[in-house]
């Protein structure tokens, strides 16, 4: 009997037996649609057998291959990427790869100007890019023959950073980015502290690419001379370059850091490529124009008889499973189209996939196994180890079948560092047959799919929150409240009733220590052979010394990076809710006891007011324009009152009249208004913007939020790091399991929350990464 058939036989459509954010998310995001808005895809079924039918068409018995496809892909078991969900089988110009970095940048201008124009075709048609700014001259050389100095990385990265902002403003899916610089270059001092600057660099992840020398240099407190071709132009302390990473993340969250050595000794491709940066959540370590596509095998589908003394991952399922994911990943290659020719050919030489796992969380919790404790990295390692050793070997008879990657040298691969490591028998298959993939390991941030997938738990991260609240909007333009379980929650309470306690098992990210978090990703990296995306959340109140060590016990324990979290009142607070409640009706009555501070009215306007008149000029108008700024006294403290705007110029009177209204508005009520400022400096104009003071100013009204910023810090209002003297409250973060998140600049809902290194929203699947 066909197992499609038998199985839609015997349990109804998928959309009946999933909650209902993820009928949402596959509606507003994966869902095929004509460009009038029509769906083509009626049932999530359709979906399965669409992307199904497109990757089993490079077969040679495709019908075979799509019905084995839609087995997997049923029921959630194995989810590809998101741009493989949402584009596969659509006949649009679109990638269905997650992930590229970009070709090495020559230090000149025409290269960098067209590697500017290449990472544009590529984040319009969807893909997350990753660049090294390493090989650019640092601020103040000398550009020889035009008689100038050299401008640095930083100033080149904000210009990529503002066609970022414009190629959304067109309409692309979103396409975050990765910027990478050298510990060593001389630059490297600018570029950790170029987050604390507000508004700059919005669109860039950061990563550090830290050696293992500098590692060496930091333990023994030794000197570390900067570097750029050659010259040395100066020295300082490892240790203190070290501590300026630690507390620019440790107050930023950024930027990461990325052990390249470790990253490249250990690249099985190691013979032909060498490795300076990562897609943007930084689980793909890529050569120049490298190209990687994504999937998940979801193990919480594949826990048998869960909650139980038998409860277990079924083994024998999960090899199957990962060899036909290893088929339909590898199929994508061939099916999908690449924005630049140069993808095309880097991914065909290499045939390079990146599967991973999700739901582990989930399926630790069926299993019995509290997350962070060493039996539940042992069961963790063990699942990886079975997926890794299952890839390779489906890979091999692929090879066996349709020939190995074509720059498969086999005395160099089998000498590889992590191929070196496989199984005997594994290694003896290889040799006979070659291999299909170069790599085929990864695991990736899964906030959206996961969600899909009947909110399973994300990727390899614990679980963030049992049980919120979402605020849904009726097409009456009505709200209503709903209770979004995780999933194995809803899976114990099915099992044992509503009011059924949870075990200690049950663990949340806010209740781990950050060494369990850095156990859990060293367990898995050693059986993955590029790499994860992890975050360790850590406690607002964690003294910087122990924040420290976090970084220091990842290199220890062989991860590849290490990326970390920690709530404050500039990276975003957790929201704390009421103890997990034992019902809906007590969700929903929880939710309506959080605390929400009150609306100011507006003060009254005093009869004097002391200000500033700041002249500013925009391109080449020849009618400058005057931006005041009137402050009021409050308990010997100035704060911003009013704004006024004045312009010769008519084109500009509506909306000049129109912010000036809205800001006042804001100011008038009090509080905390510096985010004023930082708004309307990540506004941007499309027609471009202009540079001033050495810097990118991407619009005419972020120069106004420029001055009004200024303002704020003339008049000590806020301090030019970007804090106002009053700090917002920072909740603890040892918060109970209804913890919500920060507010989503998409729904304006609590949910956002990082994780995979990636900001995602857990009410709406909003993510910065895709």
């Amino acid at each position: 009997m066909d197992m499609v058939a038998g199985h839609s036989q015997t349990q109804p459509p998928a959309l009946e037996r999933i909650s209902s954010i993820s009928r949402q998310i596959w509606a507003d995001k994966y869902r095929l649609k004509s460009d009038g808005g029509t769906p083509m895809d009626i049932t999530i079924e359709d979906t399965w057998r669409r992307i199904a039918r497109a990757l089993a068409a490079v077969e040679a018995e495709p019908a075979l291959w799509e019905s084995r496809f839609y087995t997997a892909l049923e029921d959630f078991k194995f989810l590809p990427a998101g741009r493989i969900i949402a584009g596969a089988g659509t006949d649009r110009r679109v990638t269905l790869f997650n992930c590229f970095v970009m070709g090495d940048i020559e230090d000149d201008l025409g290269s960098i100007f067209s590697h500017l124009r290449e990472a544009a075709l590529t984040m319009q048609q969807g893909g997350g890019i990753g660049y090294d700014f390493s090989t650019l001259r640092p601020k103040g050389a000398v550009v020889k023959g035009v008689s100038a100095d050299a401008s640095g990385p930083l100033s080149f990265m904000d210009v990529w950073d503002a066609m970022c902002r414009t190629i959304m403003s067109a309409g692309a899916r979103r396409g975050a980015m990765m910027a990478t610089l050298r510990c060593d270059h001389p630059d490297i001092e600018a570029f950790i502290a170029a987050k604390r600057e507000p508004g700059r660099l919005r669109n860039f992840n950061l990563s550090v690419l830290i050696t293992d020398a500098f590692m060496a240099a930091v333990e023994a407190d030794a000197d570390w001379p900067l570097v750029f071709g050659g010259t040395t132009y100066r020295t300082l302390r490892a240790r203190a370059l070290w501590e300026s990473v630690m507390r620019a993340t440790y107050d930023y969250a950024e930027p990461g850091v990325l052990f390249i050595d470790r990253i490249n000794k250990r690249n099985n491709l190691y013979y032909c490529e060498t490795i300076h940066s990562t897609n943007p959540c930084a689980e793909q370590p890529l050569p120049p124009y490298g190209a990687c596509l994504l999937g998940s095998i979801n193990l919480a589908a594949l826990v048998r008889e869960p909650f139980t003394p038998a409860a277990h991952l079924d083994e024998e399922a999960l090899t199957e499973l990962v060899a036909v994911a290893v088929r339909m990943m590898d199929n994508t290659i061939d099916a999908s189209g690449f924005p630049l020719e140069a993808q095309h050919q880097e991914a065909m030489a290499k045939r390079r996939i990146g599967l991973g796992l999700t739901g582990l969380a989930d399926a630790l919790m069926m299993v019995g196994l509290r997350y962070g404790t060493p039996k539940a990295a042992e069961a963790a390692e063990r699942w990886a180890r079975e997926v890794n050793r299952a890839a390779y070997i489906a890979s091999a008879r692929l090879a066996a079948e349709k020939a190995p990657f074509p720059l498969y040298e086999q005395a160099a691969y089998l000498a590889g560092e992590t191929v070196r490591e496989l199984d005997a028998d594994v290694r003896a298959l290889i040799g006979e047959h070659g291999i299909r993939n170069a790599l085929l390991t990864s695991i990736a941030p899964t906030g959206t799919i996961s969600l899909l997938a009947d909110n399973v738990s994300s990727g390899v991260e614990p679980v963030f929150a049992h049980s919120f609240v979402r605020k849904v909007t009726e097409p009456d333009g009505s709200k209503r409240e709903e209770l979004v379980e995780d999933y194995a929650v809803r899976l114990y309470r099915a099992k044992f009733g509503a009011e059924a306690k949870l075990p200690d098992y049950f663990v949340t990210a806010q209740t781990l220590t950050p060494l369990e978090h850095i156990r859990m990703q060293a367990a898995l990296q050693r059986h993955v052979d590029s790499a994860i995306s992890k975050t360790v959340n850590v406690p607002a109140d964690i003294p910087f010394e122990a924040f420290q060590e976090v970084y220091f016990e990842a290199y220890r324990q062989g991860c590849k990076g290490c990326t970390t979290y920690r709530p404050n009142a500039i990276t975003g607070s957790i929201l704390s809710v009421a103890p997990e409640p034992a019902s809906d009706a007590e969700a929903v009555a929880a939710a309506a006891a959080i605390p929400v501070e009150p609306n100011h009215s507006p003060i009254p306007r005093p009869g004097k007011l002391a200000g500033s008149t700041y002249k500013l000029r925009w391109l080449d108008n020849e009618h400058a324009m005057y931006i005041t700024i009137n402050d009021i006294e409050e308990a010997g403290r100035r704060r911003p009152f009013e704004v006024f705007i004045s312009s010769a110029n008519m084109e500009h009177f509506s909306w000049v009249v129109a912010l000036t209204r809205m800001i006042s508005a804001v100011f008038r009520r009090g509080g905390e208004v510096a985010f004023v400022a930082d708004e309307l400096k990540n506004i941007f104009d499309p027609r471009g913007g202009q540079w001033s003071g050495g810097r990118y100013v991407p619009s005419l009204i972020a120069a106004i939020g420029g001055i009004i910023e200024q303002h704020m810090i003339e008049t000590g209002f806020l301090t030019p790091g970007g804090h106002a003297d009053h700090q917002p409250h920072v909740a603890n973060l040892s918060a109970p399991a209804g913890a919500l998140g920060m507010i989503c600049p998409q729904c304006n809902q609590p949910g956002v929350t990082k994780d995979g290194g990636c900001l995602n929203c857990h009410q709406c699947g909003w993510s910065k990464c895709s």
